[in-house]
């Protein structure tokens, strides 16, 4: 090229706006994009939260079957009274508009529902084992994630794509393969009696699980985490004494104490300690339905652990099914959410492939914020570089 036509078109290029200029990142750069360090983070942080639920799930059996220990107001009491002594303190120390006396005269009925929910959605779930089979919980406590998803859509707003669709569905396939393994290993723990009534508390608690985590992630979005613990662990100590103290109380007196089941005990509190104070943090940097995704692998770690402890029969379709919830994850997590708490940012997202035409705001705009399962990015003009 002469130097004359090259200075032409130098000066052509640098007369476009930049704004018009569009990038076409390649194919690497895309499973680039996807395949980051915040992907890999996310999906580690809710298995932790799956090993957790593990620990909970064998030392609850081991105190049901090995010591005839069945307990669960108790033992979900003992977690209120932990999440009481660390947050609700901490709170009750705090000052100006973050202490406790403060919180509970702007929401104080709000916790208490919402203690209520989550103590009678712990209750339930347990409570179903007795009359169904552990196929027909497995199955149905996946009711938890449509109702986060309508919860989500209507009340939080939140926008998904196809993509996330999928996603679920792949980890509901998942799910599938799990429980076709149950059946032909011959797994199908539970008396069965009374099979409704227990289809009907597991459906019961998978919908009082979505009310309290897609409130959870309200909470700790806009107010904080601790706020959320320390009224949980106040208004769910209290109500969970009541609870036990009418229920439970003759079961209590037949535990056959000693320092096993006392061990036991303290394995099941730690545990369940950790999931609640560790869950605001996963689902403050994802969000309630990535999360409950993330926990569909919990049965499988415990499955895992009890071909080593209870002999269970092992079953490729365990892997496969591992396997297939993971990539479920990672095409869940692979595109953006978005908030459509502003009409002008939803309409952007409607209207992705052109600039948006807004009618003239009043007040000054917020930068244009997209919420993902990963996080929370502030869009960049694509960088260009002229040669």
């Amino acid at each position: 090229m002469i130097p004359e036509q090259q200075s032409h078109v130098v000066a052509t290029i640098e007369n476009i706006p930049a704004e018009s200029i569009t990038a076409s990142p390649t194919v690497l750069q895309r499973i680039r994009n996807i395949f980051n360090r915040e992907l890999f983070l996310s999906l580690a942080l809710g298995q932790v939260l799956s090993l957790l639920i593990c620990g909970i799930s064998l030392t609850s059996k081991y105190l049901a079957d090995d010591f005839q220990a069945n307990t669960p107001v108790f033992q979900s009491f003992l977690n209120y009274i932990l999440l009481f002594l660390v947050y609700t303190t901490t709170l009750a120390v705090r000052q100006g508009e973050e202490n406790l006396l403060v919180i509970l005269k702007r929401r104080w009925w709000k916790y208490m529902i919402l203690s209520l929910v989550d103590i009678e959605a712990n209750y339930l779930v347990i409570k179903a084992y007795q009359y169904t089979t552990l196929t027909s919980v497995q199955l149905l406590d996946c009711f938890v994630i449509p109702v986060v998803l309508l919860l989500s859509w209507f009340f939080l707003l939140v926008r998904y794509k196809a993509v996330h669709f999928i996603g679920i569905g792949v980890c509901l396939l998942g799910i599938g393969c799990m429980v076709g393994a149950d059946v032909l290993a011959g797994r199908q723990q539970g008396l069965g009696e009374h099979k409704l009534l227990g289809d009907l508390l597991v459906l019961g608690g998978a919908t009082l699980y979505g009310i309290s985590n897609v409130c959870e992630e309200f909470i700790v979005k806009n107010l904080s985490r601790v706020e959320f613990l320390g009224m949980i662990g106040l208004f769910g100590s209290f109500f969970s004494g009541i609870q036990l103290a009418i229920m439970e109380h003759k079961e209590l007196l037949r535990v056959p104490w000693d320092w096993q089941i006392g061990l036991l005990y303290i394995g099941f509190s730690a545990c369940m300690f950790g999931l609640y104070s560790f869950m605001p943090v996963v689902i403050k940097r994802t969000s309630a339905t990535a999360v409950n995704l993330s926990l569909l692998t919990a049965d499988l770690y415990s499955l895992f652990c009890g071909l080593f402890l209870f002999h269970f029969k092992f079953s490729g379709l365990y892997l496969l099914s591992f396997f297939t919830i993971i990539m479920g994850l990672i095409l869940y997590t692979s595109s953006s959410t978005y908030i459509a708490q502003d009409p002008r940012v939803y309409k952007q997202f409607r209207n992705s492939s052109g600039p948006a035409t807004d009618a003239p705001a009043t007040g000054p705009l917020e930068p244009s914020v997209t919420y993902t399962s990963l996080g929370q990015e502030t869009e960049e003009e694509p960088r260009i570089r002229v040669v």
